[in-house]
Order: C-alpha cells, then sequence, then structure tokens
C-alpha cells in the first residue's frame, strides 16, 4: 500500500492538542489530520508493518466512504466489521463516520477448537443488528459466508474489494451528535451479547473526560495496546482516544499478546510508551511469562499510566508484577484502577493519578451476612479485599442502590446505578431499555459495590453472587482460595451455584484448570481445597478438575460464569439420562 509509510509515526505533536471537545468522530479525526502523529501496528516479531498517519486515515477514509454510499448504503444502515488489528478495520471503521452508516465492530475467533461457537455466535450478532454489509479481511470471508446463507442481500466485502471500488461522486455531510456512531455489542459475561447504541454526543463526552479528567494525557504521551477493538476498552479507550487527542498509538494484536505477553512490554520500553490498560490477567500473564532475559532487555520507566480495568482486580497480582518489574524502572504509583462499561461508551471513573492502586478491607463475615463494608477488628475471622476504582468522572454520577432502587449509605452493598452524557441511548432493538434510559437518566449496571469516601469499591456482579443459606458469597473469593494451590494459576478456576431445588438450596460448584497428571497430587489438591473452602465460607463445594482451556471466557476475557454453568448442567443432565432417552431427544431436536 502506498499510501503507508514505514517509519513510526513521532510522539512530538505539530499541532495544539485538543482534548476530545469535537461534536463527532469525524471532526476529531478531521482535526487529527492536519498533525504529524498516528498509529503505528506491529507483527509478532515487534516488527513494525504498517503505519497510518491520520491525514492518510481521513483522506482513505473519506474515499471508502463514498464507496460505500455507493453500493446504495443509507444513512443510520449497519455495516458489521470483523474487529481484527489492523489497517483495514481502522479505515473502514471511520470510512462509516464519514458515510453516516452504523459500524459494528465484532470479535474474531480467539481460539483453536472454537470455530463451530464462534460461528453460532456470529450468526446470532448478525440477526441482532442486521447489517447491509459486512467487511473483513480475506481470512475469515469463507467462514461469513457459511453463517449469511440466509441473507442473500447481504453485501460481504473484503477490504481489497472495498479499496477497489469506483469512487462516486457523492458529498460527505457530517454527522450529527445525536446521530449513532457504532453499536458495541457487549461481551456476554451473563447473557448473549446486546447491541449497546452510541451517539457521537456519548462517545465524545467520554472521550473528553478520559482524556482531560481520567487518564490525563498531556502533549507527547505515546500510547500501546494489545486490547481487541471489539471490546470497549481497546475501541474507546486506544482508537478513539489516541484520535480525539492526536497522539501516536503503538498497536500489537491481541493474538501475539496472549501467545507472547512479554512483547507487550517490549514495545513499550523499545518506543518509550507513556499510557498502556490491560484487565488484571493481562498483567499476571505478562508476570509469569517473563524471564531473566527478557528483564535484561526492558526499561519500563517512560511508563507512566498503567490502567487496569474490565475484571475484578486481585491487589496481590498488581503487587506482584510492581515488585518484579520495578528493577526496570516501572514505578507501581502507574497502577490507575478504573471502573466502565460499553454502556457508558467506556469509563465510569478512574482512581486518583500517581497513586497507584489503594486497597479497602473489610471484614467478610459481616460483608456476606449483612452486606455492610464493615472495618476488620480483633474479632475478626476473615478479610475481603477491594481495590478502589476512583470516584465518578466530571459530570457523571454514580449511586449505589438498594433491590428497591433507594440510594444506601456508605460502606453498604448495592447495586451500582451510573448516570451521565455518556450514557448508551439504549440497546439496538431493545424499545424498553431506551425509554427507560430516556425517562430516568440512570442504568443498572447489573455490578455491586459500594462507596467510601465518594470513591467506587466494586465487589462482583449481581447475577454471579452466591446465595448459600442467606450468605452472599463472592464467587472470585472461592477462586482465589483455589489459586493459592501453587500448581493453579489465576484464571484457572470459576465458582457459580447451581439452581436449588426444593429439597435443598443448591450446590457450590468450583471447577478448575488443572495441568496436574498425578493422580495422588491431583487428589491432594481437591481434599486441601475442599478443607480450606469449608474452613473459611462454611459451606461444601463440588471440584472438579479439569483440562486446559477448558472455561469458557467471554470476549473481552472475563470468565463466563453463567455459561459455565449451562455446560455443566447439560453434562449433568445427559449423564443422568438412559442412552436411548438421550437418543430420542436427539432426534426430537
Amino acid at each position: 500500500m502506498a499510501a503507508l509509510h514505514m517509519s513510526e509515526t513521532s510522539s512530538t505533536q505539530s499541532i495544539p492538542m485538543r482534548y476530545a471537545d469535537f461534536p463527532s468522530l469525524v471532526e476529531a479525526l478531521d482535526y487529527a489530520a492536519q498533525g504529524n502523529t498516528g498509529m503505528n501496528f506491529y507483527d509478532r516479531r515487534n516488527q513494525l508493518v504498517a503505519v497510518l498517519e491520520y491525514s492518510d486515515l481521513k483522506r482513505r477514509a473519506m474515499a471508502n466512504a463514498r464507496r460505500l454510499l455507493s453500493l446504495n448504503l443509507r444513512k443510520g444502515d449497519r455495516v458489521a466489521l470483523i474487529a481484527e488489528t489492523s489497517v483495514g478495520f481502522v479505515e473502514s471503521f471511520f470510512a462509516c463516520q464519514y458515510a453516516g452508516l452504523i459500524a459494528v465492530p465484532l470479535a474474531i475467533p480467539m481460539g483453536v477448537g472454537q470455530r463451530d461457537s464462534y460461528m453460532s455466535k456470529l450468526q446470532g450478532l448478525i440477526a441482532s443488528c442486521k447489517p447491509a454489509a459486512i467487511i473483513s479481511s480475506e481470512e475469515w470471508l469463507p467462514l461469513i459466508n457459511s453463517v449469511s446463507t440466509d441473507t442473500p442481500d447481504l453485501r460481504i466485502l473484503s477490504h481489497a474489494d472495498l479499496n477497489a471500488l469506483p469512487e462516486a461522486d457523492i458529498e460527505l455531510t457530517l454527522p450529527a451528535p445525536e446521530d449513532i456512531a457504532y453499536l458495541q455489542y457487549t461481551s456476554g459475561s451473563t447473557r448473549f451479547p446486546r447491541g449497546v447504541i452510541i451517539t457521537h454526543r456519548s462517545v465524545m463526552a467520554n472521550l473528553q473526560v478520559i482524556s482531560h479528567d481520567g487518564i490525563k494525557l498531556r502533549p507527547g504521551d505515546r500510547c500501546v495496546s494489545w486490547l481487541p477493538f471489539y471490546h470497549d476498552m481497546g475501541l474507546v479507550g486506544f482508537l478513539l482516544t489516541p484520535v480525539a487527542t492526536q497522539l501516536s498509538v503503538d498497536y500489537m494484536s491481541t493474538q501475539d499478546f496472549a501467545m507472547r505477553p512479554m512483547l507487550w512490554l517490549k514495545l513499550i520500553s523499545k518506543n518509550r510508551g507513556t499510557v498502556s490498560v490491560a484487565p488484571p490477567f493481562g498483567y499476571d500473564l505478562s508476570l509469569r511469562r517473563s524471564t531473566e532475559k527478557d528483564m535484561a532487555e526492558l526499561d519500563l520507566s517512560s511508563w507512566r499510566v498503567a490502567g487496569v480495568g474490565a475484571e475484578p482486580i486481585s491487589a496481590e497480582q498488581l503487587e506482584q508484577f510492581g515488585e518484579r518489574f520495578a528493577a526496570v524502572g516501572f514505578n507501581s504509583n502507574a497502577f490507575m484502577p478504573c471502573y466502565g462499561l460499553a454502556e457508558n461508551a467506556l469509563a465510569v471513573s478512574f482512581s486518583d493519578e500517581n497513586e497507584g492502586f489503594k486497597v479497602n478491607e473489610v471484614d467478610r463475615d459481616i460483608l456476606e451476612y449483612q452486606g455492610k463494608a464493615v472495618v476488620p477488628t480483633k474479632d475478626t475471622r476473615a478479610v475481603s479485599s477491594f481495590v478502589n476504582c476512583g470516584k465518578a468522572l466530571p459530570g457523571h454520577r454514580i449511586e449505589v442502590r438498594s433491590e428497591s432502587g433507594i440510594p444506601l449509605p456508605e460502606r453498604e452493598v448495592g447495586r451500582i446505578f451510573i448516570s451521565g452524557p455518556s450514557l448508551m441511548s439504549g440497546y439496538f432493538h431493545d424499545a424498553a431499555s431506551q425509554k427507560e434510559i430516556k425517562k430516568t437518566g440512570w442504568m443498572d449496571t447489573g455490578d455491586l459495590g459500594y462507596l467510601l469516601d465518594g470513591y467506587l469499591y466494586v465487589t462482583g456482579r449481581k447475577k454471579d453472587l452466591i446465595i448459600i443459606r442467606g450468605r452472599n458469597i463472592w464467587p472470585q473469593d472461592i477462586e482465589y482460595v483455589a489459586e493459592m494451590e501453587p500448581e493453579i494459576h489465576p484464571g484457572d478456576a470459576i465458582a457459580f451455584v447451581t439452581p436449588q431445588d426444593q429439597e435443598e438450596s443448591g450446590r457450590i460448584v468450583l471447577q478448575i484448570q488443572c495441568r496436574v497428571s498425578s493422580e495422588e497430587r491431583r487428589a491432594q489438591i481437591v481434599h486441601s481445597l475442599t478443607a480450606r473452602i469449608q474452613s473459611e465460607f462454611s459451606v461444601a463445594v463440588d471440584i472438579e478438575l479439569l483440562p486446559p482451556h477448558s472455561i469458557p471466557r467471554t470476549s473481552s476475557g472475563k470468565p463466563a460464569r453463567a455459561e459455565a454453568k449451562k455446560r455443566y448442567l447439560t453434562a449433568l443432565t445427559e449423564a443422568l439420562t438412559p442412552p436411548q432417552m438421550q437418543q430420542v431427544a436427539g432426534y426430537a431436536q
């Protein structure tokens, strides 16, 4: 591609920095294109493979916008984009913005053996958003065609196909702030993903407070990311934020990070990156895969904002990462825990700058039985720890409410509600959600937590909560106990409760990905964990040791507890059903 330069874009901006104070994404790119910054794409060897300056992005996106409109697509039509970390995706996303089309980033398969489940999910997403076109790299076209047989009018294009279309002489008009910019499909950790409606007004409001008040970006900052563009943290945090603040950004693919996590830290070191964000598992994976040879190649002294979010945050993981990489210049004060969700474009709160992560310890028994986050005393039997996720961003509000919707005092656990200019318009094809948002201006996030001195502490998902005999147990607490076994890594355990029947309360199930082959040691692990969980939580637990890669995860890497429970119950039903009945049931389906 002749338009792609092969030298990295500068970290030094040639135009005055603006903090996303634009009416739309189009005007944000129009301004960034006047400067000399842009995007850099790296391969699995950390070699630069493509550079896209914002000036080139604007030119190519406008050309592709006219090409899309020449296909008789109309304003408001959806265009599904297979969200690879590539120049093609970025150009197509912004082409949609210039054309007045609604971009719909969709996930790509992330692992071996996921083809069937991915095809099923892709079919559901296509049925949900009803796109007029799908754009992808050549690699995914056969798969897309195979799931699109029921939609003969759907236009399926590769990036090369799009670039080859004639550029029609069509005038492009600026989008209005209330126009829909894109649909962000949720990760589906508790239900089938739903399309979050994000307008230009909503996303620009979020980009402004993220850049100015949350991360507090500075001229000369350089962003580094491996986060997928189909996730809000990757799309809003590291595609749209750099554009809206005219900063250069360095990308590596999520797959390359998963295979070689140290490439992430090496890229930060190599390019003197200052801002990079990851879920907790990203820090943990890098920690576990680091070698002394890797350490000798690193200098992380430039990294001033190490954001943490997207899943429950373990203070111990962050402590271990900070201790390990302090030797190569990493400052733990760079840690910046945050809270957000796709329904608010991305961010709701950030912890304070340059203060690292702060932990609030509470009496676990009082928390589980009374729903209150009380300071431990000498009589406290066990402690739970939660990480400070900061205060609501300016113009935004957080309330913790009871089941009846009444705001709760500080230190009382309840449902987290959010409000503000970044809030979604509702879910796509869900009139009830759109009406509720418009009427109240508030949204129930589905998360639980408490406030302390105005700071938010997230305790978990409402739907994941394990309730046994009046006691509320957080699944991550049980999972953490499992991860204390030396052979069990963070992310290897998942806990949930089975439905209760009339005879008894539900059973807690703990599934563990176990790499241990010795039957004697496996039995010891089960025995040890059974005793420890009984001692700490006064509950019985059924423990299953599974092969590696057995625990289901959402597209953003979170443990999919609802899916794990579904698989468990399906397997249990099949095990209890006579073979002949299974055959009859299969035939009937």
